[in-house]
């Protein structure tokens, strides 16, 4: 083998937003009402069957939904807890674990960036990853709306 040669990577996606709020409501809504402002129709495992979903607020704490039925499935694990200026979790639904982190910078004082990426994309095989991002937009579009429904529900409350 030539050791030239490096494998591949894909980059992260990268997504941002501008909250008009302070950086401890900003984190404290992304955090603890995930359940409220989460679109989990599109977003979850469950689809119609979520009734919440949580974070548990500690490294190696579960970020998980729960079904009508009661059952609990994980999203992933928190692998990186810092309020209010960072939040970062393994994303364990893909056939690989990912990772997704956000930062939250205060630009003023009620004015917050929340800034996610998520990487890891180089650990899925081609099938893989065709199979994840074959919803129209994939994951890029689906960040987008996520941090999108954070700000309304942040900006709202």
């Amino acid at each position: 083998m030539n050791d030239n040669v490096r494998p591949l990577t894909r980059p992260p996606i990268r997504q941002q937003t501008i909250v008009r709020s302070d950086v401890e409501h900003t984190f404290d809504v992304f955090t603890n009402e995930i359940g409220a402002w989460w679109p989990t129709r599109p977003f979850s495992i469950g689809q119609a069957k979520v009734v919440a979903a949580r974070i548990e607020p500690r490294i190696g704490g579960r970020v998980y939904e729960t079904w009508t039925d009661g059952h609990e499935v994980d999203w992933g694990h928190v692998i990186a807890w810092d309020p209010p200026n960072l939040f970062g979790m393994t994303w364990e639904i893909l056939a690989a674990v990912t990772e997704v982190e956000l930062r939250f910078t205060a630009l003023g004082p009620a004015v917050t960036r929340v800034e996610l990426e998520h990487r890891g994309w180089e650990k899925l095989s081609e099938d893989e990853l065709r199979a994840a991002t074959s919803v129209p937009g994939g994951y890029e579009a689906g960040w987008a709306r996520i941090l999108e429904s954070l700000r309304t529900r942040v900006e709202g409350a």
